[in-house]
């Protein structure tokens, strides 16, 4: 009878003495290459969809993301505010764009460089408001090989403003670009097709045509881009790197 009484005071004592993680969420606001992907589009995968699965049950990723946002696109049709309506004390807010703002020739998408500037020191400054912690995140860069062999910069006036506001506003950055083009740099200009959507004719139903895409991933190179997010987590982001998936004792 004793015992029976002992275990739940011991279970009582326990829960003080290792205090449960507050639960929090890591918003993404961004753009198709993060974006959750309809089954009608696979094997196309944003690198948010398997972001999820490195995480202890005290994390929720809510992915944003949606196919061909830019800021200006993200602001106005109210997917922004979405995140700052449920974003809150000790939250993250992952935010990556720059793919469409720089497209010139797609007028309700591109923002200049100073309207850029302005959308993401207003998300930055809204997410501090909520009491969320803002994270930039350079574009992932688009798979793009010199006639050397050299993998070469496809974003370099929006990456760089997205340092300068980084810089700027003491947020911290994870530097995508640089780090998705040293890994297509790594594995060379043919071997790193295997990380896009390339498809011969026939090869998948979804795309009986065939597809050559040079900028969005299949589930092979969303996983290793989202390794390089997770690799900069932990040494940027320690408080954060505490909620990783602890590997299992063999």
């Amino acid at each position: 009878m004793k015992k029976l009484v002992i275990l739940p005071v011991a279970i009582a004592l326990l829960a003080f003495i290792i205090p449960m993680k507050k639960k929090i969420k890591i918003f993404l606001a961004g753009d198709s290459t993060i974006a959750i992907k309809e089954s009608k589009s696979y094997p196309e995968t944003g690198w948010g969809m398997p972001l999820v699965h490195f995480w202890d049950s005290s994390v929720t990723i809510v992915n944003r993301a949606k196919n061909g946002r830019s800021t200006k696109t993200f602001l106005s049709e109210g997917l922004w505010k979405s995140i700052y309506d449920e974003a809150g004390e000790g939250d993250y807010v992952f935010i990556q764009f720059g793919h469409n703002d720089e497209s010139v020739e797609k007028k309700e998408r591109y923002a200049t460089p100073d309207t850029f500037k302005m959308n993401l020191n207003k998300m930055i400054a809204e997410t501090r408001e909520k009491k969320a912690i803002p994270v930039l995140i350079t574009p992932v860069s688009r798979r793009k090989f010199d006639s050397t062999g050299k993998a070469v910069e496809t974003h370099r006036v929006y990456s760089q403003l997205t340092r300068e506001v980084a810089d700027a506003q003491k947020v911290i950055l994870i530097d995508l670009d640089k780090k998705s083009r040293d890994l297509y740099q790594q594995y060379g200009k043919e071997n790193s097709k295997l990380f896009f959507l390339q498809l011969k004719p026939g090869e998948h139903p979804n795309y009986p045509d065939g597809k050559e895409d040079n900028t969005h991933f299949n589930e092979l190179g969303a996983r290793l881009i989202a390794q390089l997010v997770l690799a900069d987590i932990r040494i940027l982001i320690p408080d954060l790197a505490e909620r990783i998936v602890k590997p299992k004792a063999k």
